[in-house]
């Protein structure tokens, strides 16, 4: 059809105007009502004609809607149409199911307290910046990139809060304001800042229990201000011996101490400077409440509460039993003389702090910004103690207390003894929930010294590969050891009385590189203790260019743990323990590989022979050993020989898994399967 004469048709369709006068009616014109059968009749005839025209006509572009309607009826443009909508509509459904089904069936998401392991920062003795033998926050902010490279995340910062420093910023002046020791407040958000940009989360250490002695709190009550005088835990006493019972403090002798401007003598279970708090008070802990929504809305991370068994005492005040009930009253002067049946975790402790939990837990509610709780307790044999910590399956507390049993280590120097140790948290924590290891802290002296060097390396493998989340204490990612000090070095207040109990040893400054004063202080030779001697050979620096070394393994363990799934969700299952090795397994369900751990922690070579595991396949390849000389070695199952404190990683592929047969000795506190086909994990 040619051009002028589709233009023709297009312009038939017209509208229709009834009272339109045709020059060939000689303007005589027609009435609407005589003539509306004869125009209708025209109508329908003119529309025939025009469809006829339109049926002749092919598809084309800026069609008019008469051609676009009558083609699209047609079967052939019709069907296909149906066809492709309900395959969009089946498709979606099916997307949507599926989407349901992976969130209905996936395992819970695990928090970044869990992937990553948390590395301890006790200030003082990190980074100085400055120059004045004091480690500080810009210190602290100069080395994150240590961090990264570790590919650790989380971050634990002891105080660094305004304090006396009696006991180097536990007794606490003002909760909300920095010593210039370590900097200021613009220091601090500083390195937050920074740390946040790097992906890093901040955890501050939080003392509920106790103030300094120079706190506002604590002059306003003891002048008896209204508002003031029950903040603190008061009661009468004869000053000329000012025992009111026979409580003692954790550094030795009477909890108690006469104030001459009160007339009344306070409690304190640690240092005198160190005034208990009386958490009995709905206004203290108010005050605490605040000062927790002071720092969480600065944006840390999470908080490490402080001695937490000691944050309520009974009322009444009576006598603690004594352990040995012979010994002379005032004979009993230490800690361990009694049973502290009266001055720790007493009634009510726990629902003071599921509170502070729930408060945290409103600055949680943003994507990817939950606030983490961990709590010290040293409860020692009484871990049903430590394990309440955890909360109920309806009420959540913290989200694992310390867990400080494998500090007992280098006591028994055998793979029964560490598997013993290990048992002892898994076989009492409740179920479901997540396990941590500490092996050292500013507590307790350094695994380097306390176990000796040569376990050092298989210790941290260990930390690294059993389940739950690692704290690894600064230093112990190169084998730091302790410093020998003299009774003229000794910084520390417990170590003031008695040279051999004083922290010092293990809070010497940290071996950065074979500079000055190890890298710690480069613009002085001012150190706030002295550097440990080795420093040339021990340090980051060496270390990071050092393929064998311990942060070189620290750090592929820890890539390890956080990349391969039966680490982070996968079972764990005993293997085997005896005098010299400990061994274990990590696997999922579903994941073809698995890896078996063998660690001697014995004073001689060992072989040993798992032939009896019929789930290990015959050979066995090792992935990485402490020794690298045996990277990559091949052993028969029956015939695994390790050196003493060498660990050895052993990888190896089959879907046999062993936790089906052996239920008593596995663990996992999630249970998940690996559909390797399409990569993603479900419940099973």
């Amino acid at each position: 059809m040619s051009i002028n004469s589709d233009r023709r048709i297009e312009m038939e369709e017209t509208i229709w105007n009834p009272g339109y006068k045709d020059a060939d009616d000689g303007g005589s014109g027609r009435s609407a009502a005589s003539s509306s059968r004869s125009d209708t009749e025209e109508r329908r005839d003119s529309r025939a004609v025009k469809l006829d025209q339109y049926a002749q006509i092919k598809p084309y572009a800026g069609m008019p809607k008469e051609v676009l309607l009558l083609h699209s009826s047609k079967a052939r443009y019709r069907v296909p149409r149906e066809i492709l909508f309900w395959l969009i509509v089946c498709c979606t459904l099916a997307l949507v199911a599926v989407t349901i089904t992976i969130i209905v069936l996936s395992p819970p998401c695990m928090g970044w307290w869990q992937i990553t392991p948390v590395y301890q920062v006790y200030p003082r003795s990190f980074k100085d910046s400055d120059g004045d033998g004091v480690g500080d926050l810009k210190g602290i902010k100069e080395k994150l990139d240590h961090f990264l490279n570790l590919n650790i995340k989380a971050v634990w910062i002891s105080p660094f809060y305004r304090s006396p420093m009696k006991d180097f910023g536990y007794d606490v002046e003002d909760f909300r304001d920095i010593d210039p020791l370590f900097g200021n407040m613009q220091d601090f958000e500083d390195l937050l800042a920074e740390m946040h940009n790097k992906g890093l989360k901040l955890i501050m250490d939080f003392i509920p229990n106790h103030t300094s002695d120079r706190h506002r709190w604590f002059n306003l009550s003891r002048t008896r201000d209204p508002h003031y005088k029950d903040y603190y835990v008061w009661t009468d006493c004869n000053p000329a011996n000012p025992k009111p019972n026979n409580w003692v403090s954790i550094f030795g002798n009477s909890s108690w101490t006469y104030d001459k401007v009160r007339k009344q003598c306070y409690l304190h279970q640690f240092l005198s400077e160190q005034p208990d708090l009386n958490l009995r008070n709905p206004d203290v802990v108010q005050e605490i409440i605040d000062l927790t929504h002071f720092w969480l809305e600065k944006g840390v991370d999470g908080f490490r509460m402080d001695a937490v068994k000691h944050m309520l005492e009974a009322a009444h005040l009576r006598d603690e039993p004594q352990v040995d009930p012979d010994m002379p009253p005032e004979l009993v002067t230490t800690e361990w003389d009694l049973y502290h049946d009266y001055t720790t975790s007493q009634v009510g402790l726990h629902d003071m702090l599921r509170k502070f939990r729930a408060e945290m837990d409103t600055y949680s509610r943003e994507p990817g910004r939950y606030r983490f709780l961990v709590t010290e307790s040293y409860d020692y044999q009484e871990v049903e103690k430590t394990m309440m910590y955890y909360g109920t399956p309806l009420v959540k507390e913290s989200d694992f207390p310390f867990n400080f049993y494998l500090l007992d280590l280098p006591q028994n120097a055998s793979g029964w003894w560490a598997k013993q140790l290990v048992d002892f948290w898994m076989s009492n924590m409740p179920k479901g929930k997540w396990p941590n290891w500490v092996v050292g802290n500013h507590d307790r002296p350094r695994i380097g010294s306390s176990a000796g060097q040569i376990y050092v390396r298989a210790i941290n493998m260990m930390l690294l590969t059993l389940p739950g989340t690692p704290t690894t204490y600064y230093g112990e990612e190169i084998g730091m050891e302790n410093i020998n000090i003299t009774q003229s070095q000794v910084q520390d207040p417990a170590g003031k009385y008695n040279v051999s109990l004083s922290r010092d040893p293990e809070r010497s400054p940290m071996q950065w590189s074979s500079e000055m004063n190890a890298g710690f202080n480069t613009k002085s030779n001012l150190t706030w203790l002295p550097v440990h001697p080795d420093y040339q050979s021990v340090n980051v620096e060496l270390q990071m260019n050092d393929e064998g070394s311990v942060l070189s393994q620290y750090s592929f363990l820890n890539g390890l743990r956080q990349s391969e799934l039966p680490f982070l969700r996968g079972w764990f299952c005993y293997v085997l323990a005896d005098n010299n090795v400990f061994s274990y397994l990590r696997e999922l369900d579903g994941h073809k590989e698995a890896y078996l751990i063998v660690i001697n922690f014995g004073k001689g070579s060992t072989t040993t022979d798992l032939s009896a595991i019929q789930e290990l396949p015959e050979q066995l390849q090792v992935l990485m050993s402490t020794n690298r000389a045996n990277d990559n070695k091949v052993f028969q199952k029956s015939q695994i020989v390790t050196e003493p404190g060498e660990g050895l990683v052993i990888r190896y592929s089959t879907y046999t898994r062993f936790h089906p047969n052996h239920p008593a000795e596995c663990y996992v506190s999630e249970k998940a399967c690996y559909l390797e086909t399409v990569g993603i994990l479900y419940k099973c």
